[in-house]
């Protein structure tokens, strides 16, 4: 029997993916982002959900999703449980349930059928270059590449998210890169810009892990929005 390890489910998200979701934040990620706010799913835990039960508990909130809502699969990384994704994602497919994946991409294959039953993809952009992708992550770009071929493949909506790390993403440099970037994924829909926060410190404590950050400022709302309008007038 197949299971999941789910860490929490929001009821009434309204800021991942369009209209009213449901989100399920799943366990296990091979990244180690050194801005990353949810340090407590880093790793697999209990495997504590069926695809049916998952799909049952869903369905009680089917009627909120009305035309626009559905579900959103995030994490941690929901592409690392691949084969509980993909059987609850045929189960929401067969309920008319729209479909969502938040992700960094970086999983461990699966892509074309999890892509198959996959409506909208929500793209979380870690850096644009290797060595640095490397430098913040701890891990390959080349995994992310694989994702973005076959996203492009089956022509996928996509939205992006950026994250706006300062004295990283907070130049000019960094934002013509990420433009030119984003001209090689098919279907980009939206793209947003999230200014780099500390509210994740206290996990960190709480597990006895080192904040990376500790020294560097949360990044201005005021500033991040500049960027994001000097972003949309760059010609590259």
């Amino acid at each position: 029997m197949t299971k999941g390890s789910i860490n929490s489910i929001e009821t009434f998200g309204l800021v991942d993916g369009p209209g009213i979701r449901t989100v399920i934040f799943m366990n296990g990620c091979k990244l180690r982002c050194k801005y990353c706010h949810n340090p407590e799913m880093w790793h697999m835990q209990e495997l504590n959900y069926t695809p049916e039960e998952l799909v049952k508990k869903i369905i009680r909130y089917k009627s909120y999703f009305q035309n626009s809502g559905g579900v959103t699969f995030s994490g941690g990384e929901p592409l690392l449980q691949p084969k509980f994704l993909i059987e609850t994602m045929k189960l929401l497919h067969e309920n008319k349930i729209n479909i969502a994946l938040d992700t960094a991409g970086a999983g461990i294959g699966y892509y074309e059928e999890i892509l198959k039953y996959t409506d909208l993809v929500i793209l979380d952009i870690k850096h644009i270059e290797k060595n640095a992708y490397t430098e913040l992550t701890g891990y390959n770009i080349d995994e992310v590449e694989k994702f973005i071929k076959e996203m492009n493949k089956q022509n996928k909506k996509v939205w992006i998210r950026q994250v706006i790390v300062p004295g990283i993403m907070d130049n000019l440099e960094y934002l013509k890169g990420l433009k030119q970037y984003l001209k090689k994924i098919n279907n980009i829909e939206k793209i947003e810009f999230l200014p780099y926060h500390k509210l994740g410190e206290e996990k960190y404590k709480k597990l006895n892990i080192e904040y990376p950050y500790k020294e560097l400022p949360e990044m201005d709302k005021e500033k991040c929005n500049r960027l994001y309008e000097t972003f949309l007038n760059l010609n590259v």
